[in-house]
């Protein structure tokens, strides 16, 4: 991405709705450390995850890389936090990530992690719009008009919320050990004008696809949050 990383929005926020609570995206700190480990005890999180965070030694390797990815405007990482009162942060609910645009690159991927402890609080389908929507905005100007977010088949959550986010299901992708043991599921969220310049395609089938049509409203994690 071509924009000067210090003029890029980097604290987005959300309000509270009936169904959904209110969510805060913010860069990593070095802070962040304990809470990590501790979130990475989950299995459910570390069976979809390669972050390699055991000990506050991992972590802090991880928020480095994460911070190192503001820095070179190759990756931006969102810690995302449940605020709880006026001017509290509250508490740590997860993780989402923009990576892989390129300037004059149509293309970027997303991914995401959600805590064990706010899974079906709508907190990745929260997140995953903030993001979509800031990075359609902020980068708009290097050529962006397509988001990938893609998962393993045995994560029918993360099928979920991507299509309460209108992430298109496109593509069944193979597997591809040992990183990626499972076929996985690609989607697709496209902005208006490239959508209008697909008009006649036929869309994707679900069915023959393999995303059931209704899933659980948990949002776990998804195939490449890193």
């Amino acid at each position: 991405m071509t924009q000067p990383t210090n003029k890029i929005v980097a604290r987005l926020e959300t309000d509270a709705t009936q169904s959904s609570t209110a969510v805060l995206l913010r860069p990593w700190r070095a802070a962040d450390t304990a809470d990590l480990v501790e979130l990475h005890r989950d299995d459910s999180l570390r069976r979809y995850t390669s972050s390699g965070i055991d000990d506050e030694a991992g972590a802090a390797r991880w928020v480095r890389e994460q911070q190192r990815g503001w820095e070179t405007g190759d990756r931006f990482a969102f810690a995302v936090v449940a605020p709880e009162a006026a001017g509290d942060e509250g508490q740590l609910v997860g993780h989402i990530v923009l990576k892989g645009g390129a300037p004059g690159t149509p293309t970027a991927e997303v991914g995401y992690w959600t805590a064990a402890y706010a899974r079906g609080r709508g907190v990745a389908s929260r997140a995953l719009r903030t993001l979509t929507d800031w990075a359609f905005t902020t980068f708009a100007g290097d050529g962006l008009t397509r988001l990938e977010l893609l998962h393993q088949v045995d994560n029918p959550a993360s099928c979920r919320v991507a299509q309460k986010c209108r992430y298109v299901l496109t593509e069944l992708l193979p597997a591809a050990p040992p990183a990626y043991p499972l076929n996985g599921h690609l989607h697709v969220r496209a902005t208006f004008e490239q959508r209008a310049g697909r008009q006649g395609q036929a869309p994707a089938d679900r069915r023959e696809i393999g995303c059931p049509p209704r899933l659980s409203l948990d949002p776990s994690p998804g195939r490449l949050p890193r």
